[in-house]
């Protein structure tokens, strides 16, 4: 058994949730359902459009990555996560809510002068994130960041797709690949946001690499925007050509799950969403935690379908600790 199920890596954000309706976005020029990244500037002259609101904001530690490590480590899994913040209020806060969540992290070791990366998340009615992302520090992580030791003696390597943005994240991503293919780690990686397929698509294929990605995730958007395809089924057909395995969210519909022989579609839960931020991410860290914790591609399929539906009923981006047991509990049970 190895030390960690999954070694993350990815941005580490603190993002703050605001509720706003269309409106504000349109006046703001701010680009629904999507993740913009800005400058400190801008989004601080947000902030001030905002004050008004902020009385009902909410502060997380977050970044995609981050939350599916955290989810998979309050499902019963163990952790690691590389990420890099600043010695700032906001890198306390964030280091200590990762020790909160059982995560070991690289950057508890010390910290840099700078900002740490914050992330605006603004919540409409219809429960749409939309995101605007000052990376900060965030976009100076590099591959010196990466502790080879976690990363060997762990079963996977996740890798958020939102690191392509920034070229020494990239580069990371890529050296922290190459190194689990040569210590027997597979590698998963998300695509993290349509609008990262479309403006990426160079930086995300040297990202997956010569050979063939052992897991993927992503939306139907995602999967659409990379393989040109309409179709679900035809999506899933060209997102083969990438992944040896994957599983393709659909909102309300489920999700679609391939094994590598099989597909397999996993029915939805049906919840009424109040806010959709971080569905993808508790997918994968319940997906992740399923199977190298003895489940198959389908029952890992049905946990992280089911997470990501009770997380779209809470505002954030994850769910209070304890509730992961007891789904993971009710989960069993229902499976008998």
């Amino acid at each position: 058994m190895k030390k960690y199920n999954v070694y993350g890596m990815g941005a580490a954000l603190v993002d703050t949730e605001i509720e706003v309706d269309d409106t504000f976005l349109g006046s703001a020029g701010i680009d629904k359902g999507v993740m913009t990244l800005v400058d400190e500037a801008r989004q601080d002259r947000l902030l001030a459009m905002l004050s008004t609101h902020l009385v009902a904001s909410r502060r997380a530690s977050g970044g995609s990555a981050a939350n599916s490590v955290i989810a998979t480590s309050c499902f019963g899994g163990r952790a690691f996560y590389t990420c890099k913040v600043a010695d700032d209020e906001n890198g306390r806060f964030y280091l200590a809510d990762m020790a909160r969540a059982g995560v070991d992290c690289n950057a508890c070791a010390g910290r840099e002068s700078g900002v740490t990366g914050k992330c605006l998340v603004m919540i409409t009615p219809d429960a749409e994130r939309t995101m605007n992302t000052f990376l900060g520090i965030s976009s100076t992580l590099s591959a010196d960041n990466l502790d080879e030791a976690a990363l060997a003696a762990s079963e996977y390597l996740y890798v958020e797709g939102y690191l392509v943005t920034s070229p020494t994240g990239r580069a990371a991503a890529i050296a922290a690949r190459e190194f689990a293919a040569r210590n027997g780690v597979r590698t998963a990686l998300s695509f993290s946001d349509p609008g990262i397929v479309a403006h990426f698509r160079d930086g995300l294929a040297d990202m997956i690499g010569p050979d063939d990605i052992d897991l993927l995730f992503c939306n139907l958007a995602e999967a659409q925007e990379w393989t040109g395809a309409e179709r679900l089924e035809d999506a899933a057909e060209g997102l083969r050509r990438v992944a040896r395995s994957f599983a393709v969210t659909l909102g309300g519909e489920g999700a679609l799950v391939f094994d590598g022989r099989h597909y397999h579609r996993i029915a939805p839960h049906p919840v009424k969403p109040i806010d959709t931020n971080g569905a993808g991410d508790m997918f994968a860290g319940a997906y992740i935690f399923g199977i190298t914790n003895g489940f198959d591609a389908v029952a890992a399929g049905r946990l992280a379908n089911r997470a990501a539906a009770e997380l779209v009923t809470h505002y954030g981006p994850r769910l209070p600790a304890p509730l992961h047991r007891q789904l993971l509990e009710e989960f069993n049970r229902e499976q008998g």
